[in-house]
């Protein structure tokens, strides 16, 4: 987290956290604005974020961008990937199982409704203490449009900072190319070395997920900005927990003084 000010999804992704059975987010955060430190505030309050100040930046001269030739530094990205091993390594005897990936991806089952249901399954047929990949696909940001046959969701939230995930449900045509920036779950006690995508070394090696079981939906930027309106999937997943997400996203919201009390939907 570095000058983050998303705080509209980074609420919507912790409550949909806890509605996929998740006990505890870890944030590496550099800086971010007042609002979003409400945010954090809050949660760590309520025992569910850990934050760790990751401030390489004031000692080293850090990358600010995912690609060096974008952006060179002394260290890659903030020290993403020194982020991920130290918390591969925090958590290896505190937790049966760690993801590691963005505030703005959430690896979604198919078939059940929660992480706590999905891993016994993925153990089953894919094996135990391996390193789980989920298929990413894009949903961008920069487009939305109604869902078939649903009413616009949620005014209230339009003056709170960040994107909506509820309001963009169009995903972009898969492509093998992304197969290069899936995310990944893992027994952390089976796993050695973490990297951005995927490990580098680990005890029983990895599998692909079929995205009929799970896969990962990142809402961001769009990665084929060509594409019109009309190309784009709809994929309604989200919505089969909005009856419980928008309630929840509300009352935190309100609680942080972020939404009028008497804001209506």
């Amino acid at each position: 987290m570095y000058d983050f000010t998303n705080v509209l999804q980074f609420v919507q992704s912790l409550e949909m956290m806890q509605l996929l059975g998740v006990d505890r987010v870890v944030v590496y955060k550099t800086s971010c604005s007042p609002e979003t430190q409400r945010i954090l505030d809050y949660y760590t309050h309520k025992g569910l974020v850990e934050v760790i100040p990751w401030s390489l930046s004031r000692y080293l001269n850090v990358s600010r961008r995912w690609r060096p030739s974008l952006g060179p530094g002394d260290l890659h990205y903030f020290g993403q990937i020194a982020a991920l091993n130290d918390c591969l390594y925090r958590y290896m005897y505190r937790s049966r199982y760690v993801a590691l990936h963005d505030i703005d991806e959430l690896i979604l089952p198919q078939s059940v409704s929660s992480w706590s249901e999905l891993l016994p399954q993925l153990e089953q047929k894919y094996g135990v203490d391996r390193c789980y990949k989920f298929e990413n696909n894009v949903f961008p940001n920069t487009i939305k449009r109604p869902p078939p046959n649903l009413p616009t969701l949620l005014a209230s939230w339009l003056n709170v900072s960040g994107v909506d995930i509820l309001a963009h449900l169009y995903q972009e045509p898969y492509m093998k190319t992304h197969k290069s920036s899936f995310k990944i779950i893992v027994n952390p006690r089976a796993v050695f070395t973490a990297t951005v995508h995927g490990v580098l070394h680990s005890q029983h090696g990895c599998s692909w997920v079929d995205r009929n079981m799970a896969r990962m939906y990142h809402t961001r930027r769009p990665s084929q900005p060509h594409l019109k309106p009309d190309q784009l999937i709809y994929d309604g997943r989200l919505l089969d927990y909005s009856v419980r997400l928008i309630p929840a996203v509300s009352a935190v919201l309100k609680e942080n003084g972020l939404l009028e009390e008497d804001s209506t939907h």
